[in-house]
């Protein structure tokens, strides 16, 4: 019994790593909550699912107006996926994915690594990886958060 546990172990590690990168994460500027989870198909995705100021200088929602797409320009930017591809490569290291940054309406491509449990490296290239930048992550609490006596609900 104990050398089945044993050999099941390995198993069980590995499954917790694939999905280790899933949750609830603030990133480096403190402007949105980014939801990273898995799909059907088994790459990883990150939908913005909280803004700090979700609505532009005219009491707007904030739009997707940088999009070079100009069909797509309508869309919210709470809601909106911004990375997709990603591909668990080793352990604690993703790749081969994607990521738009809606400020600025570019894409790049992008590698991700847990630095650990709470701390995510995601970098940001175009061409190579040495030519980039790299910003960190936060993992927050997926529970109702209270910030300035407003509920923050994802």
């Amino acid at each position: 019994m104990l050398l089945r546990l044993l050999l099941l172990f390995p198993i069980i590690s590995l499954s917790q790593d694939k999905e280790s990168i899933c949750g609830i994460w603030l990133e480096e500027e403190k402007q949105s909550h980014i939801e990273i989870y898995q799909t059907d198909s088994g790459d990883y995705e990150g939908k913005i699912i909280w803004l700090a100021e979700p609505l532009d200088k005219n009491g707007n929602i904030k739009l997707d107006k940088e999009n070079p797409d100009k069909n797509l320009r309508h869309k919210t930017i709470k809601g909106l996926i911004i990375i997709t591809d990603l591909e668990l490569i080793d352990e604690d290291k993703w790749g081969n994915g994607n990521i738009y940054d809606a400020r600025s309406g570019k894409t790049y491509s992008l590698n991700a690594r847990l630095e650990n449990k709470n701390t995510l490296f995601m970098r940001g290239y175009i061409g190579f990886s040495l030519i980039g930048r790299t910003t960190t992550w936060t993992r927050i609490e997926p529970a109702l958060k209270v910030e300035k006596g407003v509920k923050i609900d994802h």
